[in-house]
């Protein structure tokens, strides 16, 4: 088959690096494409995937519709050219429309509910939807979904092994406790009207306050005498971070979950919040969703309590029973973009005890 894979925010390198491996090791020819965004080419690179950058990054809102209308006319033109037979993507708007006009199916991922603008110029073109089990919404007859979230893409233990060297990178020792924290830059299309944390300084200070180093990263700048918190590790390397940190806290959805399906306890403050966050709080207690008006004090509360009463027992017992439930998605990308039926024992959930 040929398959092209389009790439545009840096999570999306992540969900579909292991099954770009699997499907060139099969024999199948897989084209990448990637409109500049974030550190999303670096960690190409880091991953050794071949590529072509199709676009830039937008300068906020503004500019975002005229830089996705250019990267889906290129696509459109390389399309053309190779004449795929599948085009896949996380959200999808570019692939959808594209593989329509070049006879191609298209298999689009998502999670994220609340992305309206995305969903209505996605769903209605694509071939195929597929969703965790646990979105919370109605993607319509092109709907399929599976037992899990985008994360376990790539940080199920079937494709994911933390290397500790990383706190040397991060200048931390491995009896240190630290938090790893993350404030958002509510530029995305469906972040506007929406909000986090009221005051960053009395984040810092009150979990500093329980003896825990805090490291940082931040899409807004933060005031000059946090830069020495800022994180320092290369993007490639941020989930062996991760994994060996006490406890998250952030804005960030995608950070939350990934923290959560490593066992690491994920305090996530923002008015948003999906079907895998509400899942990974309500089944597993990894994450902890802080969403109205009382969002700020309630959250720092919440993070001084899983610091101050750290059981790492615990939380390791939580993620067993997820990984339990749970299947590898790569798997099940592969099986979605071949048409093939992914393996049985990792797509069977396990019996009820």
């Amino acid at each position: 088959m040929k398959v092209v894979v389009t790439i545009q925010h840096p999570g999306h390198v992540h969900f579909f690096k292991h099954a770009i491996d699997e499907l060139q090791s099969q024999g199948h020819e897989v084209h990448v494409f990637a409109r500049r965004m974030g550190v999303n080419l670096d960690i190409l690179d880091a991953a050794g995937i071949e590529y072509e950058v199709l676009a830039g990054e937008s300068d906020g809102l503004a500019s975002l519709a005229k830089v996705q209308a250019t990267y889906e006319a290129r696509l459109l033109a390389r399309a053309r050219t190779i004449q795929p037979d599948v085009i896949t993507a996380i959200g999808g708007v570019a692939a959808a429309h594209v593989a329509r006009l070049v006879g191609a199916e298209s298999v689009v991922f998502y999670d994220t509910e609340h992305a309206t603008l995305i969903k209505s110029l996605a769903y209605p073109f694509a071939d195929r939807v597929v969703t965790p089990e646990c979105y919370d919404g109605d993607a319509g007859s092109a709907q399929t979904t599976y037992p899990g979230m985008h994360e376990l893409a790539y940080l199920h233990p079937e494709r994911f092994e933390p290397d500790p060297s990383v706190l040397d990178d991060a200048a931390l020792d491995a009896d240190d406790d630290f938090v790893v924290a993350r404030f958002n830059g509510w530029g995305a299309s469906h972040d506007v009207g929406e909000g986090g944390f009221e005051d960053v300084t009395e984040v810092f200070d009150r979990l500093e306050a329980t003896g825990a180093e805090v490291v940082f990263t931040s899409e807004e700048p933060l005031p000059d005498e946090y830069q020495d918190r800022r994180m320092t590790v290369a993007p490639e390397r941020m989930h062996d971070l991760l994994y060996y940190a006490d406890a998250f806290v952030g804005e960030g959805a995608t950070t939350a979950a990934e923290c959560a399906v490593l066992g690491t306890p994920a305090v996530y403050v923002n008015t948003l919040t999906m079907g895998y966050t509400r899942e990974l709080e309500e089944a597993y207690g990894l994450l902890y969703n802080f969403d109205g008006a009382d969002r700020h004090e309630a959250a720092i509360e919440q993070a001084e309590s899983i610091l101050g009463e750290y059981d790492d027992a615990k939380w390791a017992e939580r993620r067993e029973r997820l990984l339990d439930d749970v299947v590898d998605v790569t798997d099940v990308i592969v099986a979605e973009v071949t048409g093939e039926t992914a393996p049985e024992s990792r797509l069977q959930r396990a019996a009820p005890t």
